[in-house]
């Protein structure tokens, strides 16, 4: 193949260093601190991250998915519980989250376990998608599967559509809901000159993520 040498890429950091004074003491706050900058600055859906999963034969497999909501205990995510993160989530619980804020030299990983969210969560987002996207969820009932083409899915929509006329509303799924991931380990990374990037780890090491004891580490780059 003809093209340029990615090595050649290169991006010279040269933002404010990070501070360990910086760093408030629970990790979700801090997240929140660095997510409020990332919105403001204009990111393009700064909530977009990057969730991988252990498939059954143990092989790792990420996608990026929408963070929809997070508070002291995690982060909140939906989709189909029947696709293939949704099988591989009940199967195994552990994930990986990776928020890359490039445009700010910014990162965040998150790691931890998912548990299933309570039907008043799931019903209540929901109702506040827009009805298209409510339809989509019934005409991605069979989410990851193979389709013969676009027609084949186009055609699934309308039939959902018109199974809800605009005056109806549209029920949630019962295979479609959201998880909360639990982190246990969280790393904010930020990028500096020489790749000599300033990069912190909180390490849950007793009870819960909301209320737990978290120690905070300083990382080699």
């Amino acid at each position: 193949m003809n093209h340029f040498d990615p090595a050649e890429l290169r991006e010279s950091y040269g933002r404010s260093p990070l501070r360990r004074s910086d760093l408030v003491p629970h990790p979700m706050e801090q997240f929140h601190t660095w997510f409020t900058q990332v919105h403001g600055s204009g990111v393009v859906e700064p909530n977009a991250m990057i969730l991988s999963t252990v498939e059954p034969s143990g092989a790792p497999r990420g996608r990026t998915v929408l963070m929809k909501g997070y508070d002291s205990s995690g982060l909140r995510f939906f989709t189909n519980y029947r696709s293939r993160k949704g099988r591989a989530l009940e199967a195994d619980p552990r994930v990986s989250v990776v928020f890359p804020w490039h445009h700010m030299s910014r990162q965040v990983m998150i790691m931890g376990r998912v548990e299933r969210l309570s039907d008043e969560e799931n019903d209540r987002y929901f109702r506040s998608r827009p009805r298209g996207s409510q339809i989509g969820a019934w005409a991605s009932e069979q989410q990851s599967a193979p389709v013969e083409g676009r027609a084949e899915l186009d055609a699934r929509y309308e039939r959902m559509r018109h199974a809800w006329p605009d005056d109806v509303e549209v029920p949630r799924p019962a295979y479609w809901g959201g998880y909360r991931v639990h982190p246990a380990e969280v790393e904010f990374w930020r990028g500096s000159p020489d790749r000599m990037h300033d990069r912190f780890r909180y390490l849950l090491v007793e009870g819960e993520p909301s209320d737990g004891k978290w120690v905070i580490e300083r990382l080699s780059p």
